[in-house]
């Protein structure tokens, strides 16, 4: 169980504050969703940027919507098109996220990604994966999930995988692992493979995928998170997913990308340094998103 000491105290913006802080809200939100706007429609995906958006099913104009967090008085924003916005409420002129009520409707799932982001951020993270999972989803199948080349051959593909520890904790990873990858994973000598109810069990911040996830659970939390930190959630999920697929199997120089060769020393050790950074980065972030919700009530308990 996690709790946190609730904030209490208001903070008022005027009218021109929160209008401006909307302002460059919507105008970073803008410029990160650029290329994925002008691909809709189209035959063509990006590798890297548009992962975001088909791996987590929210839009982009989910992250242009600028909410303050709660505690925050939006002063004159009674007559605005927000007050008509789910979980706020109206003080006379001014609007207050209505953060009791949003947890009230949504405790079970608050608490669950309370409790997530706090173990996992309390663990030691694991540095010895080498985001194998992505060879992992490719390991002895003849069709890729991705529409660019490998980088090595099919059997010298293979023998990465079978010369490497496959150590995947993360379960929205491992779902996609092929069926002969299932059985390398080193999660099975314990015996225990990862799931979605053995997750915050699991969980570790140095995995890539979980580091990714803080932006998922961050925009689930809707009004409590403030718009800034969800636009640094995004761009932590964005830099991973480079990372991700620089390291991966795929050859991605037509976009631009060159390889982090994790099959070799230099190549490891580049990774490593990387996802140690991004660690830090997303244990930051957890523990914004836990201030960020408040206090939570105690869970009511079943009659004996």
């Amino acid at each position: 169980m996690v709790h946190i000491s609730p904030a209490t105290a208001l903070t008022a913006l005027t009218a021109g504050d929160w209008r401006e802080l909307e302002r460059r809200h919507q105008d970073r939100a803008d410029a990160a969703t650029l290329g994925r706007r002008q691909r809709a429609g189209t035959v063509h995906t990006h590798p890297v940027d548009d992962f975001l958006f088909t791996y987590y099913p929210f839009r982009p104009g989910l992250l242009r919507r600028w909410h303050p967090g709660a505690n925050v008085v939006l002063q004159g924003a009674a007559t605005e098109e927000r007050a008509g916005w789910k979980w706020y409420r109206s003080e006379r002129d001014d609007l207050v996220v209505d953060h009791a009520a949003f947890i009230e409707k949504n405790a079970r799932s608050i608490r669950f990604i309370v409790t997530l982001l706090g173990r996992t951020a309390q663990r030691a993270g694991d540095f010895g994966c080498f985001g194998l999972h992505e060879w992992a989803m490719v390991y002895k199948q003849g069709e890729h999930r991705h529409e660019s080349p490998l980088r090595l051959s099919q059997g010298d593909t293979d023998t990465v995988v079978e010369s490497h520890r496959i150590a995947c904790t993360h379960f929205d990873a491992f779902r996609f692992f092929t069926p002969a990858a299932v059985d390398l994973n080193s999660e099975q000598a314990r015996p225990v493979l990862p799931s979605r109810e053995n997750q915050p069990r699991l969980e570790q911040p140095g995995c890539l995928h979980a580091g990714m996830d803080v932006y998922k659970w961050a925009i689930k939390l809707g009004p409590l998170i403030p718009g800034d930190l969800l636009l640094d959630c995004f761009d932590l999920a964005r830099d991973i997913r480079e990372l991700d697929m620089q390291a991966s199997p795929y050859d991605l120089s037509e976009w631009g990308y060159s390889p982090v060769a994790i099959e070799t020393p230099t190549g490891k050790a580049e990774y490593v340094r990387r996802q140690r950074g991004f660690t830090e980065r997303s244990n930051g972030l957890r523990a914004r998103v836990i201030a960020a919700v408040g206090a939570l009530p105690e869970p009511v308990l079943p009659a004996r």
